[in-house]
């Protein structure tokens, strides 16, 4: 890639509101970085169509088994195994269905990996060691879009048959024109020019987080606006497991610890036997027997 290239990237460009930043006190400085930050939700608000088909599309290919493999480089490729990570305590989610990759390997989510992000070879390395199949999901991240281990990410994974999700910061890119679907919000020169993990950084999360969430939303992690499958790995989530059996079935605290117990500490179940009048093994087969999604079930969305 040679210079020019580099410049007339949208996420390289000069933001003519910064030039004068070096001058600033840290006061004016976070007041600036703030103002530009706006920016970034009034780009997301313009893409939420392509979010919103990546949620649908994902969605389907998760409740039939497929994984969510996040697939980046630097800073997109953390943002990547981050929104992954999350999905485990929040959801439920095992470590297996969804997990991130990054160019260099695990060493490069504490320290950059020089060259790593160049291989293309790398990355498909990457993904036929973790069996990538078409029931999965590849969700590539770049701030340019044509990094070459996110772009050979959606071009094994198209080969595959796999969904192939780009979230990226510039709509004329190879990894745009490539994947079968790509979120691409405009957010700007950033205020240190190329410091990507600034407005692009903040604009992948969220756009990362919205896609994650419908997915589990779907899916039937979420009752009402609720966590079903929060896993109580301590006593604060012990605690908000109980209020949301409390909250789902306006029942006291006493009854709702009684039913979370009852349930083996799911709180999924937990609302089956309470709402079908069914065992726990009942619940559990029924549970599964429908995709572990409380929503396919009759008589659990009265």
């Amino acid at each position: 890639m040679n210079v020019d290239d580099v410049t007339k990237l949208k996420t390289e460009s000069r933001n003519p509101k910064t030039t004068n930043i070096g001058n600033m006190n840290g006061h004016k400085v976070a007041q600036l970085i703030n103002s530009e930050d706006f920016a970034v939700a009034e780009a997301i608000e313009k893409v939420t169509g392509s979010i919103g088909d990546a949620i649908e599309q994902a969605s389907i290919k998760f409740q039939n088994g497929g994984r969510l493999i996040y697939i980046g480089a630097g800073t997109s490729g953390r943002l990547g195994a981050l929104d992954a990570i999350e999905l485990t305590p929040t959801y439920g989610v095992p470590a297996t269905r969804a997990f991130g990759l990054l160019a260099g390997g695990k060493k490069a989510m504490y320290e950059a990996v020089e060259g790593a992000e160049d291989s293309k070879e790398l990355a498909l390395e990457d993904l036929k060691n973790v069996n990538l199949n078409s029931n999965d999901v590849v969700i590539s991240l770049s701030a340019s879009g044509r990094t070459p281990y996110a772009l050979s990410a959606i071009e094994y994974g198209n080969e595959i048959g796999s969904l192939t999700i780009a979230v990226i910061c510039n709509p004329d890119s190879p990894m745009a024109k490539t994947s079968n679907i790509a979120v691409a919000p405009v957010v700007g020169p950033e205020v240190v020019t190329g410091s990507t993990r600034m407005k692009a950084g903040s604009a992948q999360k969220m756009i990362l987080n919205i896609i994650s969430t419908g997915i589990m939303i779907k899916s039937g992690y979420v009752y009402e606006n609720l966590m079903i499958n929060v896993q109580p790995t301590n006593e604060k989530l012990v605690a908000r497991s109980i209020g949301i059996i409390e909250q789902i079935l306006k029942v006291k605290e006493e009854v709702a610890r009684e039913i979370f117990n009852n349930s083996h500490k799911n709180i999924a179940v937990g609302l089956i036997m309470f709402k079908l009048n069914l065992s726990y093994e009942e619940a559990i087969n029924l549970f599964e027997k429908n995709q572990r999604n409380i929503h396919k079930i009759a008589g659990m969305d009265k």
